[in-house]
């Protein structure tokens, strides 16, 4: 089935975001991540974008005639919290879960949801993962009701290391990463393609680092600085990144960075302070300046509403396909949503074709590399109030995304 759903989204934005729908009952979504901590800048944008989303979507008549409604679950970016906030969700009568922020949770949730569903057959519970990108998630951990619909880290990692490799001015590169499943996935497939695609290029450091502890990364800086590296590769998403980069401007380190979430709360303006003018890299399934129209008319309304800017495209076709999925199936049953979602296309949120691969529930988009500095013409949104802004630099194709995977899917009978 052929989706399209960001078309109608940009014309709803123009319309009232109160709910036209008129049936009293809703259909309930658990979001469960950090909303308290040092992941809370991130969980709360998360929040925002997903109620933006339901305001839209539910001016347009809901779904099933009903509001959709998302309901907040702090999981303090703890696996063992999350387990206990998902069976809160549960207990609530939800049995749509969405989570993304920290592998290690979406680890125990997709664990958890699986031993659930399996003791309590006709009540069963879906997991839509929209961030969590340890590629073990779609591999041998591999679970029928879990589906993702972010890059995982080894698509994201392939991608930039292409990029890099045309690149004849890197020479030393160092590695900076969270100490967790991510963290230690991305370090692993750095060192792997690096070394495969530019065997000339020298590893300087690798280090690993507790996940959102560090309040001063200066010594990791001085570290970078005196090893001579030319290039940083580095997974660091939230406060982790913007406080690794304040350091870096602090220190005056003059590097490029490869990354996969620069653009989360707080980087752009530690990407600005340093004045590394495009010399700051972000691997995406999208970004604020992409030439898409409706893409930029949804950023626009996004950050009038709620004055942040979408961190997650991928969340809009998250949504729109179980949206879609709901309205194909007359139902909020998540069986019946699992098996509409499995091998459905649809037309994503920056542009192009995407699809959910049945094999193991990993959705395949279009990726893009962008650079962050001054903006030319082509860029009119800038980030937080930085007057910089992101530029494309470089496109994949969904059909050269595509990884192998060791899932083996174990289905409902």
């Amino acid at each position: 089935m052929k989706t399209t759903y960001v078309r109608g989204l940009a014309v709803a934005a123009a319309l009232s975001l109160c709910s036209a729908a008129s049936a009293q009952e809703s259909i309930k979504i658990g979001y469960v991540d950090p909303l308290s901590g040092g992941g809370a800048s991130i969980g709360e944008i998360g929040l925002k974008t997903f109620q933006f989303i339901a305001e839209l979507q539910n001016a347009k008549g809901g779904v099933l005639g009903k509001k959709i409604e998302f309901v907040p679950y702090d999981n303090k970016l703890n696996p063992q919290e999350s387990i206990v906030q998902v069976q809160k969700a549960i207990d609530a009568g939800i049995r749509i879960i969405t989570q993304g922020n920290g592998s290690g949770a979406a680890a125990a949730i997709t664990e958890f949801v699986a031993k659930y569903n399996e003791r309590n057959p006709g009540k069963e519970v879906i997991y839509l993962n929209y961030a969590a990108v340890d590629p073990v998630l779609t591999n041998d951990k591999c679970n029928y009701w879990h589906f993702r619909w972010d890059a995982n880290s080894e698509i994201k990692m392939e991608a930039i290391t292409s990029y890099m490799k045309a690149n004849a001015s890197i020479k030393k590169v160092y590695l900076i990463n969270q100490d967790y499943s991510f963290g230690q996935s991305v370090r692993a497939d750095a060192k792997k393609m690096v070394s495969a695609k530019r065997p000339d290029v020298q590893i300087v450091g690798d280090e690993l680092h507790p996940l959102m502890k560090i309040t001063d990364f200066a010594p990791y800086i001085a570290k970078i600085k005196a090893s001579g590296a030319d290039s940083v590769i580095t997974g660091n998403w939230g406060q982790d990144f913007a406080l690794l980069l304040k350091a870096a401007a602090d220190a005056g380190l003059q590097a490029n960075w490869y990354t996969f979430y620069a653009g989360g709360a707080g980087g752009p303006t530690a990407i600005k302070q340093t004045g590394l003018n495009h010399r700051v890299f972000q691997i995406s399934e999208g970004f604020a300046n992409i030439p898409h129209a409706p893409a930029q008319e949804f950023e626009k309304a996004l950050r009038a509403k709620y004055n942040v800017g979408l961190f997650y495209p991928r969340a809009v076709n998250q949504f729109g396909m179980l949206f879609a999925a709901m309205e194909q199936t007359k139902s909020a049953d998540p069986k019946k949503i699992a098996a509409a979602l499995e091998g459905m296309k649809f037309n994503v949120f920056s542009g192009g074709e995407g699809f959910m691969r049945k094999d193991d529930h990993q959705f395949f988009q279009p990726m893009y590399i962008s650079s962050f500095g001054e903006r030319g013409s082509g860029e009119p949104l800038d980030e937080e109030g930085t007057g910089w802004g992101w530029k494309l630099v470089g496109k994949i194709d969904t059909g050269s995304t595509m990884v192998s995977t060791t899932c083996k899917m174990q289905r409902p009978n």
